[in-house]
């Protein structure tokens, strides 16, 4: 028979075991970065944008470990203190095989704003680079 100890260490090992494998099961499953076209990474980098959603602009980065987290928050917090407004997202030089994301908008001064960030595709999902877009 066993002893009480020794049913409380099985006990906490099949919690310590099934936990591990829950986590490990809920991060293979996970999405990987990015939009499944270039129409979806438009839409979703608007709705990011515009609704400040640093959760969602994390998404489409293509920034490897969990830097993407940051420069997410900083991302929204620049468009929280500027009181951006009115922002669009066209996709250049072609909507169907982008290589450059043109992002417009007005500060809450009324001036209007514009810069240009790099798309990359791979494994089938487009996201938005940090790089200066290649012409």
């Amino acid at each position: 028979m066993l002893s009480r100890r020794n049913v409380t260490v099985a006990v906490a090992v099949v919690v310590a075991v099934a936990w591990i494998a829950s986590i490990t099961a809920s991060v293979a499953h996970q999405d990987p970065p990015g939009a499944a076209s270039p129409p979806e990474l438009r839409t979703e980098l608007t709705a990011a944008l515009s609704g400040r959603d640093a959760d969602a602009l994390a998404g489409l980065f293509d920034v490897p470990g969990s830097g993407g987290d940051d420069l997410a928050k900083d991302y929204v917090g620049v468009l929280k203190d500027g009181n951006a407004r009115d922002i669009s997202v066209q996709l250049a030089p072609d909507e169907r095989a982008p290589t450059t994301v043109i992002v417009r908008g007005k500060t809450g001064a009324g001036e209007q704003f514009s810069y240009r960030l790099a798309v990359t595709s791979a494994k089938g999902r487009w996201t938005v680079a940090f790089t200066p877009p290649i012409p």
